[in-house]
């Protein structure tokens, strides 16, 4: 029984499948190395991007572009522009008033779990995600942004875990390090 497996792996093949049919290469592979209900190891490769995030627990995250590795670090939030990145396939009204609630934001809009990756590697401050995934979609892209010093929390402040009863994970907002204060801007 699954709940007992204290090692398994997570594979998602094609995670973004609207961004695979709209073919504007925003969809990845994602794998996801589960212990107990963490992810300890990630990778998340965006094949047509040619771009590859990858990340083992205690030893970093690397983004590898073009034969040439780097090592990646998740952007604290201070002054300036709030930079936040969106579902481009997946909003709604929760999504759409958080939104609205952060004035001055700059915003990009991005496909598959490629978002948790901007976050991971800087691009981003944010990641707030309203709306339903699967344990599949998160786990790899979430040892990436836990690696380079970001978090993965849910609307409570809670680590997304794994290995649930319900595979279904809750709301949660990807952030850099230090976040940016997103809790207070909740209803």
């Amino acid at each position: 029984m699954r709940k007992h497996w204290k090692r398994f792996w997570i594979v998602d093949p094609l995670d973004g499948t609207k961004e695979f049919i709209r073919r504007n290469g925003e969809f990845t592979v994602n794998i996801a190395l589960i212990e107990g209900n963490e992810a300890i190891l990630g990778v998340v490769f965006a094949p047509v991007l040619g771009v590859c995030y990858l990340a083992a627990r205690g030893e970093g995250a690397f983004k590898v572009k073009n034969g040439f590795q780097e090592r990646i670090r998740a952007s604290g939030y201070k002054n300036g522009p709030l930079k936040v990145v969106a579902s481009r396939s997946h909003r709604g009204p929760e999504l759409e008033a958080f939104l609205d609630r952060l004035a001055g934001a700059e915003f990009v809009n991005m496909g598959s779990s490629l978002k948790l990756c901007l976050v991971a590697e800087g691009a981003a401050h944010l990641y707030p995600r309203f709306g339903p995934t699967m344990e599949w979609d998160t786990a790899a892209a979430q040892c990436v942004v836990e690696e380079a010093g970001g978090s993965v929390k849910d609307m409570k402040g809670r680590r997304l875990q794994y290995n649930k009863e319900d595979l279904l994970n809750h709301y949660f907002i990807a952030a850099g390090n230090p976040p940016f204060p997103w809790e207070k801007y909740l209803n």
